[in-house]
């Protein structure tokens, strides 16, 4: 399979979240070889959308000549688009948000009904690709955190997509946390061999994933000086 990564951290390497997803990969590359570029976003030069739809009308030529053409073209070759990022006020970091808008060239004015909503007809074939977002936020729950940053994913990609949110996913860069993040990494590595053989998530294991991985009150407590 060929995995084409976007690291929407600022952070890179450092990320947080990238600690998830690169756990999630090792369990996919255990299940069978995969091909994998991970692009971190804040090192590519990509221009803001202007909206002005040119490459909408002109067979997805953009305005803007920078680094969204040779990242367009790979979309295009690639099986599984992954998008890892941290939660940054309830959606994803600017840069992350700036490549998506980006991909406008792959839709034409054109607009058709699918379902209860009109959605853009498509420029070119992206149709074998799967997506998958992995969002770490640091608050200690999911609840009223990640629906925003959900929700729009889904509208984006509303068919062959795949969601995980992970509270508290600052202790990923703790050393002392590790009793408890070394065992949720271990599922998370799990989540990735199911998924290279069927694309999908055990919903109990997807659960667990997502779940606090200390009491709520006992991380906040942290967060805020009290367990030091």
């Amino acid at each position: 399979m060929k995995i084409l990564v976007f690291n929407g951290s600022p952070k890179k390497e450092q990320s947080d979240t990238m600690h998830i997803t690169r756990s999630f990969l090792e369990g996919m590359k255990e299940t069978a070889p995969q091909e994998i570029k991970i692009i971190n976003v804040i090192d590519s030069h990509i221009e803001y959308c202007t909206g002005c739809f040119s490459c909408m009308k002109n067979g997805g030529k953009c305005i803007h000549d920078d680094d969204m053409r040779s990242i367009l073209e790979e979309i295009l070759e690639s099986d599984l688009l992954v998008f890892s990022f941290p939660l940054y006020c309830y959606g994803m970091p600017a840069p992350l948000k700036a490549l998506l808008d980006r991909t406008l060239p792959l839709s034409s004015m054109a607009m058709h009904k699918v379902g209860d909503r009109y959605e853009h007809v498509g420029q070119a074939d992206f149709s074998r690709l799967s997506y998958l977002m992995i969002c770490g936020c640091g608050f200690p729950n999911s609840t009223h955190n990640f629906e925003p940053a959900v929700a729009q994913f889904k509208l984006c990609f509303p068919n062959s997509r795949t969601i995980i949110t992970v509270p508290e996913s600052p202790m990923f860069n703790a050393p002392e946390a590790d009793v408890v993040t070394k065992p949720r990494l271990e599922l998370v590595r799990n989540a990735g061999k199911g998924y290279a053989i069927n694309r999908t998530i055990d919903d109990i294991l997807l659960k667990e994933i997502c779940s606090p991985m200390i009491p709520e009150e006992t991380y906040a407590s942290i967060v805020n000086g009290g367990g030091r």
